[in-house]
């Protein structure tokens, strides 16, 4: 007899479970709260691992990245030493034998520079003049006598040309005495005192200058002052610009005493006056 309050039996499984209000059975209910707490726990180690936002720099974290990028930067070469560089291989350091002014034998030096592939080299006439023998040595240590190839006394330059040419002779770059300004750099290396290949540096402090030499009254014109130092040695060296090149050859200083020390004032002849004065091109 069939018990209308009992749902029927399946015959061919066991019994079915009782269903919860959400209709599945009770123990998915279980796994429901489980995977919740899973969601969960895995927002919470994504926070965990995931980094923040950049923080906001402060003034000091500022100062400190600028003052660490500026200790970073390498200086360039300061503008002395390319002009040094530039010049050094046609430096030449000059040598004579003479008799001074009581006819004893002495020994004078002097700055030349080489201007052409031979070996050539421009000087200041009053280093070599009356010199029993000159003797050049280049920037690459060689040696060789010189003979006088050309002078030209009103502008007090010289040409020297040496017996035994060195092996690699480099001419300076001859510059454009025009383009030179109250102001300007001046550079001057030559062998004062016989402490070779010495540079010093001024500025360019007047322009058409006129000097009478005491010892001769020779009067030289359209000279170049400059207040870079110079001393007995630096005769006949080269005056440079900014560039490295040549725009004059020194050829005296001034001073109103008998020291013969520099005080302020050095004059060079235009290079290319001293250049067409030699018989080569003026730059």
């Amino acid at each position: 007899m069939i018990d209308r309050h009992e749902p029927p039996r399946d015959s061919s499984g066991p019994p079915r479970g009782r269903l919860d209000r959400f209709g599945s059975p009770g123990g998915r209910w279980t796994a429901f709260l489980a995977g919740i707490a899973v969601c969960g726990l895995v927002v919470v180690l994504l926070g965990a691992v995931t980094p923040a936002g950049p923080m906001p720099m402060t003034e000091r974290d500022v100062r400190t990245a600028v003052d660490r990028a500026l200790a970073s930067q390498v200086p360039g070469p300061a503008l002395s030493q390319l002009v040094y560089d530039a010049i050094r291989p046609s430096i030449v350091f000059v040598k004579t034998d003479r008799f001074d002014a009581e006819q004893a034998p002495a020994q004078g030096i002097g700055s030349a520079v080489v201007v052409t592939t031979e070996g050539d080299v421009l000087t200041a006439l009053h280093v070599v003049q009356g010199s029993r023998s000159i003797e050049l040595t280049y920037a690459d240590g060689s040696t060789s006598g010189a003979t006088v190839a050309l002078e030209r006394p009103d502008r007090d330059v010289a040409v020297l040309r040496p017996d035994r040419p060195p092996t690699f002779a480099i001419p300076a770059t001859l510059g454009n005495p025009d383009s030179l300004r109250i102001g300007a750099e001046a550079f001057i290396v030559g062998h004062p005192y016989g402490l070779v290949g010495s540079l010093s540096s001024g500025v360019i402090s007047g322009l058409e200058r006129t000097f009478r030499r005491p010892e001769s009254d020779q009067v030289l014109g359209e000279l170049i002052q400059f207040d870079a130092a110079v001393n007995p040695g630096s005769s006949g060296g080269p005056l440079l610009d900014r560039r490295g090149h040549v725009t004059g050859i020194v050829t005296a200083l001034l001073n109103p005493t008998e020291d013969g020390v520099f005080i302020g004032i050095g004059l060079a002849v235009p290079i290319d006056v001293a250049a067409g004065a030699a018989g080569l091109p003026p730059h």
